[in-house]
């Protein structure tokens, strides 16, 4: 790793420092699968957590979590939840819409992973390495963006700052567990009652998912590209500040338990070769490149899963255009693609003071 980069990424990698106030956080969503893995990235970041409260649906409440070795009780949600707090973290779903403004009236600032905020133009819509400036306008509400869209501008930034993004198309090869703890069961347990020459109808996904793929993730919307295709287009438009670049998507799922793989195919203003490009991503923040043809190293998400960085291989010149790459992208969209992006863009509001609702 660079000198560069090594100062790029230290500012991304935990806020405690000296100096540092400690900072009341509520966790909102605790007891699920992006709640569990918020609280395991404030201790592995070593945020300066003074307080931590967790917070869930009254079916979550009395379970008990670990955190820095402590053992704390999740409590039922309430407008109360958030007074002396100052940063609310939520885990996903409608929780945000409902607790959301009870949290900015009572000083928090809200780090939201649901859909509800991304494209509304009055809230940040933040992946650190891209836009992290854009922290500093809050007003209350902080959008986490969509997993895939995440992973994916996190590769596209350092190329369109080089040489400019006309053009995106992209297919993604999404995880089981991007539906949750249900759609990790549903693959396990029709793939155990196949291989036993058993059944087990789908019920998480429309079609079975063991031993198959399903071009279909969300609902269909205009033009009949799905609501999961048109966060990748509408969001990124947003998170870059360039409503110019074209970008089409198809989302897929796929058997595979953790991490999402993507398919990128970019068409650039400036001409830049395959060697040139491994270069800039090695130098870019949040970033390793694995890219060996020739020893078959390329990043897959068996090896990918549980880690923070997106992993960029399988880099090459578009042989049908003058100006075009082809990367293999993937990264954990647990951590990535949730927890991990949210806690960093909490380590903005303490490093840029913006703390304060």
């Amino acid at each position: 790793m660079s000198q560069n980069k090594e100062r790029e990424h230290s500012c991304l990698t935990g806020a405690c420092q000296a100096g540092i106030s400690p900072v009341n956080v509520a966790i909102v969503g605790a007891s699920g699968a992006v709640g569990h893995e918020l609280v395991k990235v404030l201790e592995e970041r070593n945020f300066p957590v003074g307080e931590l409260r967790l917070c869930a649906t009254s079916r979550s409440a009395g379970k008990v979590m670990s955190f820095k070795g402590q053992s704390l009780t999740v409590e039922e949600t309430t407008p109360d939840s958030f007074t002396g707090m100052q940063v609310a973290l939520f885990a996903g779903g409608s929780a945000s819409k409902e607790f959301g403004p009870a949290a900015v009236e009572r000083g928090c600032v809200v780090i939201d992973n649901s859909s509800n905020f991304r494209l509304d133009p009055e809230v940040p819509l933040v992946v650190p390495e891209v836009n992290p400036g854009d922290v500093k306008w809050h007003k209350g509400i902080i959008a986490n963006p969509n997993c895939s869209t995440i992973i994916m501008v996190v590769a596209l930034k350092p190329i369109h700052d080089a040489a400019g993004i006309k053009r995106v198309v992209v297919s993604t090869y999404q995880a089981v567990s991007g539906a949750g703890a249900e759609g990790i069961a549903e693959l396990s347990g029709q793939t155990g009652a196949i291989v036993n020459g058993g059944e087990y109808p789908p019920g998480k996904f429309p079609y079975q998912i063991a031993f198959n793929l399903i071009p279909h993730i969300d609902v269909f919307q205009d033009m009949d590209y799905t609501k999961e295709e048109w966060k990748m287009v509408k969001e990124t438009h947003k998170i870059m500040h360039d409503s110019s670049m074209g970008i089409t998507a198809t989302t897929v799922r796929v058997p595979v338990y953790r991490s999402h793989s993507e398919s990128v195919n970019i068409e650039t203003n400036k001409k830049l070769t395959a060697e040139q490009t491994r270069t800039i991503l090695a130098q870019a923040p949040g970033i390793i490149v694995v890219d060996d043809p020739r020893e078959k190293k390329y990043p897959m998400p068996l090896f990918c899963s549980d880690k923070d960085e997106v992993f960029v291989g399988r880099i090459r010149e578009d042989n049908s255009i003058p100006s075009g790459l082809n990367l293999w992208v993937v990264g954990d969209q647990i951590r990535k693609g949730a927890a991990t992006n949210a806690v960093q863009i909490a380590e903005l509001l303490v490093k840029y003071g913006c703390l304060q609702v």
